[in-house]
């Protein structure tokens, strides 16, 4: 009998054909050589004839590629989840470590806005009076003052809708003077309500970024709403004190 039509001929070296027959499945689980196998087998078959394994191979590919797609926006998710509530935590307890309001303001216009990776914070407090201290002049790049029922009337844009505790919106277009000499530069807000307690007028919390993305309305609010909890409860201890 012909030596190449010997069905124990191969081409192959003995060491590789005994690795592939040992474990078919570096053959199996490789799409690029499947795929060349499956083409080559229907070179041999007529233009009339379907091969449904290589339908089934094509679509199991597509698949492949779906759910992996899928399994790397789950990740990217996760993982600016943690790094976003990292982010939190690392604010909340650097305010926690401050003395008095003063100190706690610094610290929120300094370190917790370059934590938080935003361009500007203000806070805006309600007030029927013309609070006219020398010692609120050096925090005017974070402490404003306004008349009472600017904050909702802010937060809403003046319109009859219920006021949220957090809005986050895009304001490259509307822009925002509250941000100061920043406020050309700052493309996206987050407008948070705070609550100062029995007795007091409300606050609101404003997040300026540069980033046209990072305050949409698409985005979860659940540590903006556990930072503005924290927050709370920090500015009634200090007012109180």
């Amino acid at each position: 009998m012909n030596e190449l039509s010997s069905p124990n001929f191969s081409p192959l070296t003995k060491a590789i054909r005994d690795k592939i027959l040992s474990n078919p499945d570096i053959i199996l689980k490789d799409p690029d050589i499947m795929r060349t196998l499956v083409e080559a087998s229907n070179e041999k078959k007529p233009a009339n004839v379907v091969d449904l394994r290589g339908v089934a191979l094509e679509r199991m590919e597509n698949r492949l590629g779906e759910l992996e797609f899928t399994h790397q926006g789950v990740i990217a998710a996760a993982y600016e989840n943690v790094s976003g509530t990292n982010q939190i935590h690392r604010a909340v307890l650097a305010l926690l470590e401050t003395a008095d309001f003063e100190s706690f303001l610094r610290k929120l216009s300094g370190p917790i806005a370059a934590s938080l990776r935003v361009d500007s914070i203000k806070l805006v407090l309600e007030t029927e009076e013309d609070l006219d201290e020398p010692a609120l002049e050096d925090l005017q790049d974070i402490l404003l003052t306004a008349e009472p029922g600017f904050t909702s009337l802010y937060a809403t844009l003046g319109r009859n809708i219920p006021l949220r505790q957090i809005v986050l919106r895009d304001i490259s277009e509307t822009g925002s003077d509250l941000f100061g000499f920043q406020s050309k530069k700052i493309k996206s807000e987050a407008v948070i309500q705070i609550n100062l307690g029995e007795g007091r007028m409300p606050a609101m919390l404003l997040l300026g970024s540069s980033d046209q993305g990072t305050f949409t309305p698409a985005h979860s609010t659940d540590l903006l709403a556990f930072f503005s909890g924290a927050l709370e409860r920090i500015m009634q201890k200090h007012l109180n004190s």
